[in-house]
């Protein structure tokens, strides 16, 4: 695999795990792009969020080749659950959203990702993020976070910034603003906010494009363990709102606050 241009020439390149789960996302991106070129039509869970044919084929597709690739680790994708087919976790297994952003979806603005993230002892060691409308692919582990190109065929590091001194850029959800977000962001000096769907938000700060993220709303561990391994890679964290650790594998999978940040 080339470094794309910018790189630093001694970076190492994506792993063989990462690669194979980027290339799992990317078919799935394709699969939700045959349906976004087409136009799908929304319903509901019972939880009211929405739900497309694009996300359960997306994922259906996802759950066998993880299986293909991973076989006998436990995987806890999004509308499985909503189905009440939840897996028994392990002390290894996958968290999947396989269209994350599913309202960016039917907006049609291209924020929408596909989400994949191994988890080893409550921590995502390795996560992909996948955003097929715009051609955005994150990836990251152990061995360095990764911006990559949809083919697989480059890779450029990337690297979570120090926290400016003055004039950070925060990152907040389009569809999920809330009052809590807006007092924590009131202590900091905010140059700009910009608003954006999915799991692209932790991959913003991953990338040192924003400095901070913080979401008091509700979210699930589907929506954010992925990013959350691709920013922990890039040498940002994710935190609780009282800075506890961010572990995985609780019951419910529901997320408490969280604020993810850069260096």
């Amino acid at each position: 695999m080339a470094t794309m241009p910018g790189a630093p020439a001694s970076s190492s390149a994506p792993s063989a795990r990462l690669n194979t789960l980027a290339g799992i996302a990317v078919k799935a991106g394709a699969v939700i792009m045959r349906h976004y070129a087409a136009g799908v039509e929304a319903r509901h869970k019972q939880d009211r969020s929405p739900v497309t044919d694009a996300d359960e084929e997306a994922e259906r597709l996802i759950l066998a080749e993880l299986a293909a690739h991973f076989p006998g680790v436990p995987v806890v994708a999004e509308e499985e659950a909503a189905a009440g087919r939840v897996a028994a976790v392990a002390a290894r297994f996958f968290l999947v959203d396989p269209l994350d952003g599913t309202r960016e979806f039917l907006n049609r603005n291209g924020e929408f990702t596909v989400n994949i993230a191994e988890v080893v002892d409550g921590a995502p060691v390795a996560g992909v993020v996948y955003a097929p409308a715009i051609g955005r692919l994150f990836a990251g582990d152990a061995g360095g976070a990764f911006e990559m190109t949809p083919d697989l065929e480059q890779a450029r590091p990337i690297a979570a910034r120090a926290m400016p001194k003055s004039g950070l850029v925060a990152v907040g959800s389009r569809s999920h603003g809330d009052e809590k977000t807006a007092e924590y962001l009131a202590q900091f000096e905010v140059k700009e906010l910009r608003s954006a769907g999915s799991s692209l938000k932790f991959c913003l700060v991953a990338a040192g494009e924003a400095d901070l993220y913080p979401r008091a709303g509700r979210t699930m561990e589907w929506d954010t363990a992925a990013g959350h391994a691709v920013l922990a890679a890039a040498g940002g964290s994710v935190t609780g709102w009282d800075g506890s650790p961010f572990v995985y594998g609780k019951p419910g999978f529901e997320n408490p606050a969280f604020i993810a940040r850069g260096r």
